[in-house]
């Protein structure tokens, strides 16, 4: 290893800003399994990039403006008149928010003069009436808190949100300049832009929407803005001025992104030699290949998700004790493992998966301690530490002391050269996952690593060898597995 933990593996010379778009759930909403997939998978590429050097910002780009705020608002104004107000929408507890969004709609759907409030309270928000802004920003803050507490368990930082809100003032200028461009045509009542080579099912062109006849913005304009911000204006003009933007969304959302990249490319709003790439993942399906969801047939809450993945770790860490300890409460220590265990599991099962296929979500399966899985390169790499500590007479229950590199690696053995082999293509893997943005590669990359270590394990003592040297040159294998 080095001093800077980078095991050799050097910092890019061509440093480029990236921005990584992930995560992204909708307020007042709650987060789904699509999210969860979105945040672990950007979140991965993000602390990936910036290991290899680059100036990484994370964006979530949250759902915090659409039609849905109207009745929302509305629905406030009636039940919590406190969230009106700036000196008190803060806070104002909302309770529950996906019963408050259910109550609303419920009205929605029932309530025609609840429906037509509804209606001019988007406008009213949208034109910055100061009572529709203070409910909408009780809203947010009251959905930042509950989105948190997941980002917290799932251990996500640096994420700056930047909802769809953000580019309300960009959109306007978007639109003038497809027009002036001769690219936004009007296409009954509303705007659209068309482009080469996307059809209907009918086989007539397919246009792209940008402005809806009532005047209203959708998500192409958003993302449209978005490019711009993120890609053509530099951050004297407030912008971004990035090299690479990544879109981590599911695979529904394709043709859309395809679209939009390829209408902001002909509107010029990607400069030089700028990418905006889609990076796309599959469905999260039950283990029956279904629809993932609940006995009763409803989506499944993230925090219930994470909190059996932790339960199941911690049962399963308990039916290896003794009798006596079995059955009281795990220790702090102990509940402290079976909380990495069961999230990590969640995280590599995801990771460990081609992200553009389904997968098929199974506790079983994630949590167990044989094949590609967390629990199993958790415990390979327990057993390295406790080889090292035994090696070099270190205490247990305190982080290991690495040693210092041996002065020189020996090969006595086909199991050594092999480990060897596999530990140098480190750098390779790190920079095809950059350039293609699989993790999984990452993931087997591992586990090869990890097999490659017991073979050497099983067939060359570290403790036992037979000279200092052979200990120093085999401990250093350890250490650089580790």
């Amino acid at each position: 290893g080095d001093a800077e933990g980078r095991l050799g593996v050097p910092s890019t010379d061509n440093k480029k800003k990236i921005v990584v778009d992930f995560s992204s759930p909708n307020i007042a909403k709650e987060m789904h399994v699509g999210h969860l997939r979105s945040t672990i998978i950007g979140d991965t590429l993000s602390n990936l990039l910036t290991f290899a050097g680059h100036d990484v910002l994370r964006l979530n780009h949250v759902g915090d403006w659409g039609t849905q705020f109207g009745m929302l608002v509305e629905h406030l104004r009636d039940e919590f008149p406190a969230a009106l107000s700036t000196e008190t929408s803060k806070n104002v507890d909302l309770g529950d928010l996906v019963t408050l969004y259910k109550a609303a709609k419920k009205r929605f759907d029932v309530d025609e003069e609840f429906k037509t409030r509804s209606r001019e309270g988007v406008v009213k928000l949208q034109a910055g009436d100061e009572e529709a802004l203070a409910a909408w920003e009780s809203l947010c803050a009251a959905s930042r808190v509950e989105y948190q507490k997941i980002y917290d368990t799932l251990n996500i930082a640096g994420l700056n949100e930047r909802g769809e809100s953000f580019y309300n003032p960009y959109l306007a200028g978007v639109i003038e300049d497809l027009e002036g461009q001769g690219l936004a045509v009007q296409s009954e009542g509303a705007t659209v832009v068309f482009l080469d080579g996307y059809v209907g099912r009918d086989g007539s062109p397919l246009p792209m929407l940008v402005r809806k006849s009532d005047g209203g913005f959708n998500y192409a304009t958003t993302d449209m803005a978005a490019i711009r911000h993120r890609v053509q204006l530099d951050a004297e003009e407030g912008g971004e001025a990035a090299d690479r933007v990544l879109y981590v969304t599911d695979a529904g959302q394709s043709q859309h992104f395809e679209m939009v990249f390829a209408a902001a490319d002909k509107a010029g709003f990607v400069t030089g030699d700028a990418s905006l790439e889609h990076v796309p993942f599959g469905l999260v399906q039950g283990e029956d290949g279904k629809k993932f969801a609940t006995r009763s047939g409803d989506t499944v809450k993230l925090k219930d998700l994470l909190d059996e993945a932790v339960r199941i770790a911690g049962e399963d860490i308990k039916s290896r004790l003794s009798d006596d300890e079995e059955e009281g409460e795990l220790t702090e220590a102990l509940e402290e493992v079976a909380r990495t265990v069961g999230i990590g599991a969640v995280k590599y099962a995801d990771l460990s998966m081609n992200r553009e296929s389904n997968y098929k979500f199974s506790y079983g399966r994630m949590l167990s301690l044989n094949g590609n899985t967390a629990p199993y390169m958790l415990y390979a790499y327990a057993r390295i530490c406790g080889i090292v500590r035994k090696a070099t007479g270190q205490p247990e229950g305190k982080g290991v002391v690495w040693p210092e590199a041996a002065p020189e690696i020996l090969i006595t053995h086909d199991s050594e050269k092999q480990l060897i082999r596999n530990l140098v293509k480190l750098p390779d893997i790190l920079s095809e996952v950059e350039s293609e943005l699989y993790p999984n590669r990452l993931c087997d990359y591992l586990f090869e690593t990890s097999q490659k270590f017991n073979q050497f394990y099983e067939n060359c003592p570290v403790n036992n060898a037979e000279t200092p040297e052979l200990k120093a040159s085999r401990l250093s294998l350890c250490t650089v597995s580790a």
